[in-house]
């Protein structure tokens, strides 16, 4: 028997995640990915996650403070821009210097995770997760920078990468639907919007019950479902956008194929009447030359000169006396 289906996590951050009743939903996921025990504190309202009748976003994120201070920012993106890995710097910067208020140390800033959940082919890689961090590596002999002990004391961390931001790349569309771990239970769910009764992962059995559509009231669900109508939609005119442009682009490049076709016809039809003209005008320069030899053959001069003066061979210069 198949799973029950359960409301997508965009949706769920959208309406059902913001309250505290729900956190552990998103402290299992954060856990799992992040190996470590994530406690959320609170849960920060942003542009894209306020209420809409349209419901029409292309993404969905979620800020969360957990229990050390650290902000977690979750990003849900569905469609493909170029520069996305600009914005998400964008967002780990803003996020950083939101912190710092006037009067406060540049030490009271605490660690920004990003986490972006795609369904599309991010970058060019085989894998499904990835993670970034700055860590200071020795250009001579590769050992990785450490604090120093004061530092590591006031700060209670070990490496300076350790302080700064972390960002998640985590390609959905690219998991193929083999769960072998915990991290990977929740990717299940996140492509399949399905959890099986066998899945350990922390928090995740409370998110199978929690996210059950038919759990949710008779409002809610028509609200998911005409957000799930609105995201179908989306998606369609995104995917035609894109075969829109595809098409044009093959017919950009028949139609230079055809252009680049007759532009070689052209040019090969240049180079040929270049040819006959030079051939041409090679035949008439022989032609003098030949009347100069029979005029000099004709006058009795020596014919070892009309050969060096014409340039004719004495056999050349021989036959040329034969047929006057």
């Amino acid at each position: 028997m198949s799973e029950r289906k359960l409301v997508s996590l965009d949706w769920a951050m959208k309406r059902l995640l913001r309250s505290k009743a729900n956190f552990d939903i998103l402290e299992g996921f954060l856990s799992e990915l992040l190996f470590r025990d994530i406690k959320i504190q609170s849960i920060g309202e942003s542009e894209t996650n306020q209420d809409d009748a349209m419901d029409k976003y292309n993404r969905v994120d979620i800020r969360v403070k957990d229990h050390l201070g650290e902000d977690i920012i979750i990003e849900i993106q569905f469609q493909s821009e170029y520069d996305y890995f600009h914005r998400t710097l964008y967002n780990i910067s803003k996020a950083v210097c939101e912190q710092l208020d006037i009067g406060m140390d540049y030490g009271d800033i605490k660690k920004v995770i990003h986490i972006n959940i795609v369904y599309f082919d991010l970058g060019r890689g085989d894998d499904y997760i990835y993670k970034q961090n700055n860590q200071f590596k020795g250009l001579h002999n590769s050992d990785i920078l450490e604090l120093s002990a004061q530092q590591k004391k006031c700060f209670n961390k070990q490496y300076p990468h350790e302080l700064h931001p972390e960002n998640y790349i985590i390609k959905v569309n690219k998991f193929n639907n083999v769960a072998k771990d915990s991290l990977d239970e929740w990717v299940y769910f996140l492509k399949n919007e399905e959890i099986k009764g066998s899945f350990k992962a922390k928090g995740i059995q409370k998110a199978k019950k929690k996210l059950n559509t038919m759990k949710l009231s008779k409002e809610a669900r028509k609200e998911y479902e005409r957000f799930v109508a609105n995201k179908t939609y989306e998606r369609g005119v995104t995917k035609s956008k894109e075969l829109d442009l595809k098409y044009a682009k093959e017919e950009g490049v028949e139609q230079g194929i055809e252009q680049g076709k007759k532009d070689s016809e052209q040019k090969i039809k240049k180079a040929e009447q270049k040819i006959k003209k030079a051939e041409q005008k090679v035949e008439k320069e022989k032609q003098k030359m030949i009347t100069t030899a029979k005029k000099l053959l004709a006058a009795e001069l020596d014919i070892d000169f009309i050969s060096e003066t014409t340039g004719f061979s004495l056999s050349e210069l021989n036959q040329l006396k034969e047929n006057k």
